[in-house]
């Protein structure tokens, strides 16, 4: 006898918005190849402060374009990244949305259970688990250290993470926001900086014929 099939993913669109604070740099990627990723980076390069900067133009046009691509890879809803006047990339940020058509969506506890799973990381220490209300809907925020495994699974290496489970009501999926950073001493600043911007996301379903942004 065969195995069920797998319920279809949740074919719902929405669009997402952020009202960033100056550093964060939208790095979605529409067709994710190389060539968006380095005329993207070219635009925002070229807007930068070169007597701020701490490191050639050059290196942050590479970082910008590799990041892009990698943060782009699964095809996220919105991708960003925080640089700081300098050039240095400190944080990344997506947007993803979970989902299964007939599957109803999980509560909260559920959703804490969901964060903690990570393809190429574990969890380490205890998380901060806290409750918010956001403007895009109520929401469990999870914060902890993280242990990812390093290329070709030699040794580990220390990072931190702060994940978002919203609940838009009107919606049926599950969109989680994602920030991940490895300066472990700017922590205090970068999830001040995340705080900030979910505070500001804004999540509006749109008709099946839209497509998500």
């Amino acid at each position: 006898m065969s195995a069920p099939d797998d319920p279809a993913p949740l074919d719902e669109t929405f669009e997402c918005t952020f009202e960033f604070q100056p550093g964060w740099i939208d790095l979605t990627l529409h067709d994710g190849t190389k060539s968006e990723a380095e005329a993207l980076a070219t635009e925002v390069v070229n807007r930068l402060n070169p007597l701020g900067l701490e490191i050639e133009k050059s290196a942050v046009f590479d970082d910008m374009v590799e990041r892009a691509v990698d943060l782009n890879d699964d095809v996220p809803t919105l991708a960003a990244a925080y640089y700081s006047e300098a050039g240095e990339a400190l944080a990344n940020l997506t947007v993803d949305s979970y989902g299964d058509e007939g599957v109803p969506r999980p509560d909260a506890e559920e959703a804490v259970q969901l964060l903690l799973r990570w393809g190429n990381a574990e969890v380490t220490g205890t998380p901060g688990i806290t409750h918010l209300e956001l403007a895009a809907g109520p929401a469990v925020r999870i914060q902890a250290m993280l242990k990812v495994k390093r290329m070709f699974g030699f040794g580990r290496r220390l990072a931190e993470f702060v994940k978002y489970a919203v609940f838009p009501p009107g919606m049926e999926s599950l969109v989680v926001v994602t920030v991940t950073w490895e300066k472990i001493a700017l922590a205090e600043q970068i999830t001040e900086l995340a705080d900030e911007a979910v505070r500001t996301m804004r999540v509006t379903p749109l008709p099946a014929e839209g497509a998500s942004a």
